[in-house]
């Protein structure tokens, strides 16, 4: 196969005209390719009368025929063939049909992606997302000021341990100068595998110094950021960005095109614009825009809240991997469970009580041992508890006392009589 490392196309996809699926039958793309093309295409395309059976046929010899008949088309289930006039945002036409490597990670196919999340991407549950299968974790994002000018606690939010790896600093501010110190120092003290560029947080307190989506109303600034950090690392840089600042403003692609002029190395989306914050629904057709227009890779952003919804945004974009932000809230499984589904093997259900109990506590007593056993740490965390809980039995109530507990003996003296209770309904 040809060098996985640029965006590669198929004749298929540059003129789809006659739409025959048969198309697809390439013996020498061997077994990952075909099952996560049929992955994409049970999650993408509309039903028009194609038999399951006639496409595993054509689909071939490399892939396991059990596999693709329990795991990938189940009963019922039809592909549509594509259609020259379908939109743009089709499987069909998107450029990854084989892996593009990310600058900080090879060998990856598909690579899911912890996304920096203030209060929440800390070393405690990057650590726990590791574990439970995200392939990159990335940090909290740091004041570029901050870092420039050695304050303590935002140094102390940099800091991860080996096994994190490969992870990511994210950085924000809007001086050039400022940017480039502190990627020049992040490199020096702490050596990520690589350094993000915020041009996508729609905070207030951030964007007012026009950090964050605020760059995105000044473009030029956006390029001298970029090509500041660049120029101040050997590390790859890259950016993390909304579609624009409002809908007047709205061009995924420009923003992105200049981005990667000035030397982001990839691109992720959030499809939406500053002014929509975390309301409506991300686009991800602007998404496949992007993949489309970049030569680097595009990572996709928004709405992924299930390991069905990673499988339809490969699907719908064509991205070359996913990063997960509010949906693995309390659901770290969500990426174990995604990765199964990418690689073709059976379903993951979802985690029992017992064991989101468990891993809850799993996740606190790590808190306590990276943050200090004080009570501090164990009030922040009760958020943490909040998201575990959510949907047990009882939840309303369980999370009332969660929301108290000033200790990690506390914590586990409630989840005890929780359970005795629940035992003792089932019984």
């Amino acid at each position: 196969m040809a060098d996985t490392g640029g965006a590669l196309r198929f004749p298929f996809v540059q003129d789809p005209a006659d739409g025959q699926v048969s198309l697809v039958r390439q013996g020498q793309f061997g077994n990952k390719f075909f099952q996560h093309l049929i992955l994409g295409l049970i999650n993408e395309v509309e039903n028009n009368g194609l038999d399951r059976n006639q496409f595993v046929e054509w689909c071939g010899q490399g892939v396991s025929g059990v596999s693709l008949r329990q795991n990938v088309l189940p009963p019922g289930r039809h592909c549509q063939t594509h259609r020259s006039d379908a939109p743009l945002a089709r499987f069909w036409r998107t450029k990854y049909f084989c892996p593009m490597d990310l600058p900080y990670l090879k060998g990856v196919e598909f690579p899911l992606i912890l996304a920096p999340m203030a209060g929440v991407s800390e070393a405690p549950f990057r650590q726990v997302c590791r574990r439970m299968g995200a392939d990159v974790v990335i940090s909290e994002f740091l004041s570029s000021e901050a870092l420039r000018r050695r304050i303590t606690r935002v140094l102390q939010g940099a800091d991860f341990e080996e096994h994190e790896r490969p992870i990511g600093i994210q950085i924000y501010g809007a001086d050039p100068a400022a940017m480039a110190d502190a990627v020049a120092l992040l490199t020096e003290r702490y050596q990520p595998n690589f350094v993000d560029i915020n041009f996508g947080c729609p905070v207030k307190k951030v964007v007012k110094r026009n950090g964050g989506s605020g760059c995105l109303k000044d473009l030029d600034l956006v390029e001298r950021v970029i090509r500041a950090v660049v120029g101040a690392t050997h590390l790859p840089i890259t950016v993390k960005t909304r579609s624009g600042w409002s809908a007047d403003t709205r061009d995924p692609v420009g923003i992105a095109l200049r981005m990667q002029d000035a030397g982001a190395k990839a691109f992720t989306l959030h499809a939406q614009t500053r002014n929509q914050m975390f309301t409506g629904s991300a686009d991800w057709d602007e998404i496949a825009r992007v993949v489309e227009a970049l030569d680097t890779p595009v990572i996709g952003n928004g709405d992924i809240r299930t390991p069905e919804d990673i499988l339809r945004m490969r699907a719908h974009t064509g991205c070359a991997g996913v990063m997960v932000g509010r949906g693995s809230f309390g659901n770290p499984w969500l990426f174990q469970r995604a990765r199964a589904m990418l690689d073709g093997r059976l379903k993951i259900q979802e985690p029992s009580a017992d064991e989101r109990i468990t891993v809850a506590m799993e996740h606190a007593r790590l808190a306590v041992r990276l943050q200090g056993d004080s009570r501090r740490t164990v009030i922040e965390f009760r958020k943490h508890f909040g998201w575990y809980t959510k949907g047990l039995p009882g939840a309303g109530g369980l999370r009332k006392r969660l929301f108290q507990v000033e200790s990690l003996a506390e914590a586990e003296a409630v989840f005890a009589e929780w359970e005795t209770l629940r035992t003792a309904m089932v019984a």
